[in-house]
């Protein structure tokens, strides 16, 4: 179904409470399957956070995770740790040609058996789970960090723990740390010196309860949203904190060059238009760490008319879409300019945007949400906009709390 964005304005002051983070979400589910003294709140309601939390209560021995890559990798690693039981994981059609074989080859170093049921080194996989004895590992250093955490996340219930080295130059880091932060939260203790990770066993942990914070990759579209409103406009987000664990936050200080300042009280972050940006400003980021913000960050620089270099983006090449020809060939279709290599994009300044533009969303919850801002600036219409649900179910009502006429 397509949603009709006509040109809005919104509230000068509102307030959303965002869904818990996915990502911490998805890592704490896990968790407490292997720990079931761990109890959570805030969980995300995305449907990704649903999958995750339906397949490690299934009994099944055939499980679909549809769409949700983060579960693809992280039951990957857990079902290889349960012993004598047999799986067969599969997802959607784009799930099966997202590669996998980075963490199967990591989990045969560990000794697990995983066979290919079609394409080899991409999903439906066959895994005959085992008490893992072995305890050391290698990947590489660039490679996506949900084949890292997969691993990192099983470890402390691996007999010998886990020593795992990257080799190369590690991308991601916040994310990785995000698990090993997670892990040491509920006593599992880490140590992560040059390249090369440790994870302890630990066989059982203490009954407590860890609340999860809310999602800073769903906060990126109201940062979008602030930059793209008149100066003075303020949004409060719930829950977050000043600390986060998430990479995502590094939004807080990015977006300071839209002319947006972040404050922190009472677990709320309130986003506030205090200037505009001049023309010819030029955003150039390296967004290695923080890649799943790419799509809000050149949408935003497109609705303000201005010029970005974003780099450190390989990783987008192997999501729901293919994230960079997506962008090119979207914000194109509204009258921007895009240059892309395999890691890059670039965004020319530009004077107009087309109006009633219909943008493709390539079953991408981020296509569709970091689209959506330029409502601001011109009416346009989202095809298959409650792809949402994967990652934020509710952000079309939310979007219509502050202002925006948003109709089907």
């Amino acid at each position: 179904m397509n949603v009709h964005l006509q040109q809005s304005s919104i509230a000068k002051q509102s307030t959303i409470q965002v869904t818990g983070s996915k990502s911490e979400s998805n890592r704490l589910l896990l968790l407490q399957a292997l720990y079931p003294n761990l109890e959570i709140d805030n969980v995300s309601n995305s449907d990704d956070s649903k999958v995750m939390q339906k397949a490690l209560l299934s009994v099944e021995n055939h499980i679909d995770i549809h769409h949700a890559g983060t579960a693809m990798r992280f039951l990957t690693a857990y079902f290889s740790i349960q012993n004598n039981r047999e799986v067969i994981l599969t997802g959607s059609k784009r799930m099966q040609e997202r590669p996998i074989a980075i963490l199967v080859d990591a989990l045969s170093q560990l000794g697990v058996a995983i066979r290919y049921e079609k394409n080899d080194g991409y999903p439906p996989i066959k895994i005959q789970g085992k008490q893992i004895t072995q305890n050391k590992v290698t990947l590489k250093a660039n490679v996506s960090s949900q084949y890292i955490s997969a691993l990192l996340l099983i470890a402390p219930k691996l007999e010998n723990g886990l020593e795992l080295t990257l080799d190369g130059e590690i991308t991601s880091i916040p994310y990785i740390n995000m698990t090993l932060s997670l892990l040491n939260d509920i006593g599992v203790a880490t140590s992560f010196e040059n390249n090369v990770i440790k994870v302890n066993p630990k066989s059982e942990i203490k009954k407590q309860k860890l609340t999860i914070e809310s999602d800073w990759s769903s906060a990126s579209y109201y940062y979008s949203i602030a930059a793209m409103a008149p100066v003075g406009t303020q949004i409060t987000l719930a829950s977050y904190k000043e600390n986060s664990l998430q990479g995502d936050a590094s939004l807080a200080k990015i977006y300071t060059q839209f002319g947006v300042e972040t404050t922190f009280k009472d677990h709320k972050i309130t986003l506030q238009k205090v200037a505009t940006v001049a023309p010819e400003t030029v955003i150039t980021l390296d967004l290695k760490n923080a890649p799943d913000i790419a799509q809000t960050i050149a949408v935003t620089c497109f609705g303000l008319g201005i010029a970005c270099d974003l780099k450190g983006l390989h990783t987008l090449k192997i999501k729901e879409t293919d994230r960079l020809v997506a962008l090119k060939t979207e914000i194109e279709k509204l009258g921007g300019n895009v240059t892309i290599t395999d890691k890059t994009l670039q965004l020319e300044t530009s004077s107009a945007i087309n109006k009633d533009i219909k943008i493709a969303t390539y079953q991408d919850h981020r296509m569709a949400m970091a689209f959506a801002p330029l409502a601001l600036k011109t009416s346009i219409i989202i095809e298959e906009a409650f792809v949402v649900s994967k990652s934020y179910p509710t952000f079309w009502s939310d979007l219509k709390s502050i202002g925006f006429k948003i109709s089907e």
